[in-house]
This record gives C-alpha cells, sequence and structure tokens, in this order.
C-alpha cells in the first residue's frame, strides 16, 4: 500500500501563502488518484482538491477557485497544494489522500470515502 507523509504547515498571516507537500512512498505513484481535504475544529472533513493519475485533470473546491492550485511531480513522488491569499476560515487540518482509481474525469472523487490511503496530516493556522 500507499504511505503519505505532508509538510509545510505552518502558521501565516491572513493574506500570504503557503504550499503543502504530500510525499509518497510504497507503490508507484502514477497509479493514485491524488487529493486534498481538510478538517477545521468542529466540523466534518471536506474536499479541497484532486488531480487524476495522469496529472490532467484537476478539481478545486469552490472555496479554493482562484487561490488553491493542486499538482504533482512524478519524478519526486509529491502532490502539492500551493495557497494563496489565505484566510482565517482557512485555519484547519490538511490531509493527503490517495486512491488508485485511474480516472480520467475526477468529479466523482471528492468524498472521504472515495480513498482508503491518508497521510497524518498537517495543521494549517492563519491568523488575522
Amino acid at each position: 500500500q500507499v504511505t503519505l507523509v505532508e509538510s509545510g504547515g505552518g502558521l501565516v498571516q491572513a493574506g500570504g501563502s503557503l504550499r503543502l507537500s504530500c510525499a509518497t512512498s510504497g507503490r508507484t505513484f502514477s497509479n493514485y488518484d491524488m487529493a486534498w481535504f481538510r478538517q477545521a475544529p468542529g466540523l466534518e472533513r471536506e474536499f479541497v482538491a484532486v488531480i487524476n493519475w495522469e496529472g490532467g485533470g484537476t478539481e478545486h473546491a469552490a472555496f479554493g477557485k482562484g487561490r488553491f492550485t493542486i499538482s504533482r511531480d512524478y519524478a519526486k513522488n509529491t502532490v502539492y497544494l500551493q495557497m494563496n491569499s489565505l484566510n482565517v476560515e482557512d485555519t484547519a487540518v490538511y490531509y493527503c489522500a490517495a486512491q488508485p482509481t485511474k480516472r480520467t474525469v475526477v468529479s466523482g472523487l471528492r468524498n472521504d470515502y472515495d480513498y482508503d490511503f491518508w497521510g497524518q496530516g498537517t495543521q494549517v493556522t492563519v491568523s488575522s
């Protein structure tokens, strides 16, 4: 099975940027559709973005469109989430997820139950 390790979280002021990384190991990276989710205190985990195994299909949650960008680097077996113009509402633990579904269309991969493999999460805190 694939192992996922997130990094890049931290404390940032509103309006700032962070780039999260999710390093994978254990299985062929290119076989996996990859996603980011987040969970704020007291709230359910929610979808942030997904990128398909080929890298050509992506979707972003409405709150992240124009601010967040998911990408993947096959040479580094890593998926990224670039987050710009952060606001206090973006404060959450961000999780990386993987599933070997190899979808061309990723619109059906927005639920956490679509993924069997998860990282431990990285905390993002945005101060006002």
